[in-house]
């Protein structure tokens, strides 16, 4: 059997390996525990619980108080916050073989633990109709960034924008136009929502990454290994840290991009 290693990443990794360690750490998060209460929450014997986590208070990441009483040290609370990222990526293995996350700033990257418990839905007609459900429950905002132009839900989208709705979104400048969008438009009135401030819209270069959300809902899309969004896997959660990631990625997008051109668009086809 191989040492522990000693230094560097290595050695944090090894620690991190241990399915029991994991979840001591996971509930430590949450509250301060005693021994007993600790093995009992984990499911595991006091010597199974006090053999690991004594290697967590050796290694930094746990303190034990005079009262028996262990917590995450502050280390151990920077580390644990990390845990969702690799736990999301490695159930998601299948997933990320065959798809990238395009231009993706690193700064997102990092961010990508905010994923854990999302729904994966598979299916471009399920996809469709969680977008459709998200623009039926939105009472306050809809914000979009999209390669592609969903047809049969410009009328749904339209209707929640007259009602009050305000809806922002992004389009690249090579989106995929359906035959039809120009005459449904001005049906719904879409010049004047947008002459109302109720639409608001800009353009970027390119769209990889998708995603869709109001103040409840969030939905992402990642590219395949073409560089174009896959619309048949959809990321589909209401946390608020997924809502956040897709916040903060929307208001990236929109500050560096620039103004709408309708002429800039492709034809329909």
């Amino acid at each position: 059997m191989s040492e522990q290693p000693r230094v560097g990443a290595e050695s944090l990794f090894f620690e991190l390996a241990g399915e029991l360690r994991q979840s001591i750490l996971i509930r430590l998060k949450l509250n301060n525990y005693r021994l007993s209460k600790l093995a009992s929450e984990i499911d595991a014997t006091m010597q199974e619980a006090h053999r690991n986590i004594t290697r967590l208070v050796d290694f930094g990441l746990v303190h034990k108080y005079n009262d028996g009483d262990f917590a995450l040290t502050p280390y151990g609370k920077v580390i644990v916050s990390l845990i969702p990222t690799y736990a999301f990526l490695s159930t998601q293995k299948e997933y990320f073989l065959d798809h990238g996350l395009g231009d993706l700033p690193s700064k997102f990257i990092q961010r990508i633990g905010s994923f854990q418990g999302c729904e994966v839905v598979h299916g471009v007609m399920p996809i469709i109709q969680r977008w459709k459900t998200l623009y039926d429950e939105s009472n306050l905002y809809i914000k979009e960034i999209m390669a592609q132009v969903p047809l049969d839900l410009i009328e749904t989208l339209g209707a929640k924008v007259s009602s009050g709705v305000k809806f922002s979104y992004i389009f690249p400048r090579n989106p995929i136009i359906p035959k039809g969008r120009r005459k449904i438009l001005q049906k719904i009135g879409w010049q004047k929502l947008l002459t109302q401030g109720l639409v608001e819209r800009r353009m970027v270069k390119s769209v990889s990454v998708m995603t869709i959300f109001n103040e409840k809902h969030s939905c992402v899309i990642f590219p395949n290994l073409k560089g174009e969004p896959d619309l048949n896997v959809m990321f589909y959660g209401d946390s608020y840290q997924f809502h956040d990631w897709c916040e903060d990625f929307f208001t990236y997008q929109w500050e560096k991009a620039g103004p709408f051109e309708e002429s800039k668009l492709s034809h329909e086809i």
